[in-house]
């Protein structure tokens, strides 16, 4: 059994992740994954213990949204079958790809994404209730890239969704409740590939996040969007520097 205090790191780490996910509506996985990597976890163990977390975190939320009348139907489907696929795919190629290779594609795809947060704006003002072409499509690299690197999802479809003029209110929902399965995909993948993450792991991201949830609703309020934005940022984009700079030793 693992040593309480290695629990409590785990923990820590949920609870950071679910701070920046709450005041942001993002960017849980990329950044609980970079610091799992940060520890010296390997890549495909980072993220399926990401991912086997998310599963509960993510349904939870999801399922909320559903009740709430967040969930745009035609949205949620062009998103979620696309995005098992890419998940799958993802998934596979992570557990079955060499350690250092996947560090060489996650590095930059850290410092990438932590710059998209940071640059991303939201500049249109008119709101469009269809499905927008491209959207299968989007899922499905954003399911890659979520499996692959741990996180992402959220953060490539939320803001490009938003960004082609959809209502907030409802890419959330959707994105969110679409997570929840493409997160169990990625998971059973991963559970089929390179068997179970370590309990202690999974369990204090778990409940790390479950504590931090209603402070993040709570710092989602108070704090300008903009500066939420950029703070997750640059938190993404510290962890690729210092996952860049593991890779240079």
């Amino acid at each position: 059994m693992a040593p309480l205090s290695e629990f409590l790191i785990f923990a820590g780490i949920g609870a950071l992740a679910q701070l920046v996910d709450g005041a942001l509506g993002m960017a849980y996985g990329v950044t609980s994954a970079g610091m799992l990597l940060g520890m010296g976890m390997p890549p495909a163990m980072a993220s399926a213990s990401v991912h086997y977390a998310e599963t509960f975190t993510c349904g939870a939320s999801g399922l909320s949204h559903w009740w709430a009348g967040n969930v745009q139907r035609p949205l949620f489907w062009a998103l979620v079958i696309p995005g098992v696929i890419g998940a799958v795919i993802g998934a596979t190629l992570l557990a079955h790809l060499p350690p250092l290779w996947i560090r060489y594609f996650l590095t930059p795809y850290l410092l990438a994404m932590g710059l998209f947060l940071v640059l991303r704006t939201t500049r249109r003002k008119d709101r469009r209730a269809d499905v927008p072409p491209g959207t299968g499509v989007l899922g499905f690299v954003a399911g890659v890239l979520d499996a692959a690197g741990g996180g992402g999802w959220s953060a490539l479809t939320v803001t490009t969704m938003v960004a082609r003029g959809q209502e907030p209110r409802m890419v959330i929902g959707s994105v969110h409740l679409a997570k929840c399965i493409v997160s169990l995909a990625a998971s059973i993948t991963f559970l089929l590939s390179i068997g179970q993450s370590k309990l202690h792991v999974v369990l204090g991201l778990i409940l790390g996040g479950v504590i931090a949830a209603p402070f993040g609703a709570w710092l989602v309020r108070r704090l300008p969007p903009r500066v939420s934005t950029l703070m997750a940022g640059l938190t993404v984009l510290a962890l690729g520097i210092y996952n860049f700079y593991r890779l240079l030793r």
